[in-house]
């Protein structure tokens, strides 16, 4: 059943409203339906634990995959699961009475997470760390109960992208966000799927279709983390220099080992003069004159051959 069929306010959308919902739906379909081909996310006869938080993320990465299962040439099942926190407040309603109006499979988790962080880090530090590691063993141990092979998380491009400026800032790594890995314990294959979605076009498809929002009140009574400041900057790259974040994006489709200095990832030591020309030698930056995205047309001619992406739809 899609989002089309059901009981959902769509139908108060304008003309103009219903025209950007319709570009826009087709448009993280492509982006979603790459990612899944580009790194073999959901395969035949996966059984797909997408993990719903309540934000716009997750509400539009279960919307495109259940369009995208629809035209599927593969058959793949998907399971719902929110874990309920136990945060004050918390709307115990709404998850339940949406997803009983998509008539999907669905389970509510409930595992008082929330106390025990409230417990353990004192009042004005960051709880993601500890939040996090809470949630994913919750999330890996019901996916082994429910049978899950894959469990779909809702980070997007741009959450990949801070990750790996937090690394690079904080951490002294080079390391973001996989598309897709194994869990923490070994047991489960984690995937991404909006991976190739921007951060804004989420917001503005969650604002389209209604998303019925649920807050999260450990994550944004932290205005001040260090990935807010982050996010901040990035943005402001944005304005000022049109096309950064999709070259950096691209960027990490791209690593060249021979031109870093990891000498895990590259025998730099039996480098010699017969070793030939590695990687264009010791041309440090390739000059390739790469064409800016015209934001008034969303970037749809952003098609520098360096940066552009071969878009691949699932059907």
């Amino acid at each position: 059943m899609t989002s089309a069929q059901l009981d959902i306010p769509t139908n108060q959308l304008t003309k103009t409203q219903k025209v950007q919902l319709s570009k826009l739906e087709k448009k993280l379909r492509r982006n979603v339906g790459q990612a899944i081909a580009q790194y073999n996310m959901i395969e035949d006869g996966d059984k797909v634990m997408v993990c719903l938080s309540g934000g716009k993320d997750s509400y539009a990465m279960l919307d495109i995959l259940m369009l995208l299962k629809e035209a599927a040439p593969i058959h793949f099942d998907l399971v719902a699961v929110n874990l309920d926190q136990k945060q004050p407040g918390f709307p115990e309603h709404i998850l339940p009475e949406y997803l009983d109006k998509l008539g999907i499979e669905y389970h509510i988790v409930e595992e008082n997470t929330y106390g025990i962080v409230k417990e353990k880090v004192e009042e004005g530090k960051t709880t993601c760390s500890l939040c996090s590691r809470l949630r994913r063993a919750v999330l890996y141990k019901t996916a082994k109960a429910l049978g899950a092979t894959k469990v779909a998380l809702g980070h997007h491009r741009d959450d990949m992208i801070e990750t790996l400026m937090l690394n690079m800032f904080y951490g002294g790594k080079l390391k973001s966000m996989p598309a897709k890995l194994v869990s923490d314990n070994g047991e489960h294959v984690v995937i991404r799927p909006l991976a190739f979605c921007k951060e804004s076009e989420l917001i503005q498809y969650s604002e389209l279709k209604q998303f019925p929002i649920i807050p999260c009140n450990l994550c944004g009574s932290q205005p001040n983390m260090q990935r807010q400041n982050i996010k901040h900057m990035l943005n402001a790259w944005s304005e000022q220099f049109p096309g950064r974040i999709e070259s950096m994006f691209t960027a990490m489709q791209n690593v060249v080992p021979s031109h870093l200095c990891d000498s895990n990832l590259f025998d730099f030591a039996n480098i010699n003069s017969s070793s030939g020309i590695i990687n264009g030698g010791d041309t440090a930056f390739d000059e390739v004159p790469l064409e800016a995205p015209n934001a008034s047309e969303d970037n749809k001619n952003y098609q520098s051959s360096a940066q552009q992406l071969n878009v691949v739809e699932v059907k």
